[in-house]
């Protein structure tokens, strides 16, 4: 089971796409979405990435982080972000401790959940029925942005 709405979100430092540091601590203050995918460049994957990469500009003129999570490493994440121009960094979960902090591993790979995460720290919202090729947008109108 996924995480609850009110739950404090477990922190984190992990490295993105470009081998940057991040940790979500460093987001206190603001909104921030975290969308969890079983692998990179597969069909369903692809179609919730190029959700959030066409949505992109709306995220960030509501000044709200987006945060791709997988266990796939760094190179994985490069070839993915290349191959679809993404613009939003990949988190790689190489060791799955960010998916089983978040409760959502499965077995070797991350489900598809996204986690809203409001200013505060905490839940703010939990997905876990997504339909891939519109999932940017249903946040978008679900969060009122």
């Amino acid at each position: 089971m996924p995480l609850n709405v009110g739950d404090t979100a477990p922190d984190f430092t992990v490295k993105d796409t470009n081998g940057n540091t991040v940790k979500l601590s460093d987001y206190a203050g603001q909104t921030v979405v975290m969308y969890f995918y079983p692998k990179d460049d597969t069909p369903g994957c692809t179609k919730e990435a190029c959700s959030f990469r066409d949505n992109y500009a709306q995220y960030t003129s509501k000044g709200i982080p987006v945060f791709g999570v997988s266990m796939d490493d760094e190179v994985s994440h490069q070839r993915f972000t290349e191959k679809f121009s993404l613009p939003f960094p990949l988190l790689a979960d190489t060791d799955g401790a960010i998916t089983k902090a978040y409760d959502v591993d499965g077995g070797g790979y991350s489900k598809r959940v996204t986690y809203v995460i409001g200013a505060d720290g905490k839940i703010a919202q939990v997905f876990t029925t997504i339909q891939t090729d519109t999932h940017a947008t249903d946040i978008l109108q679900a969060i009122g942005a």
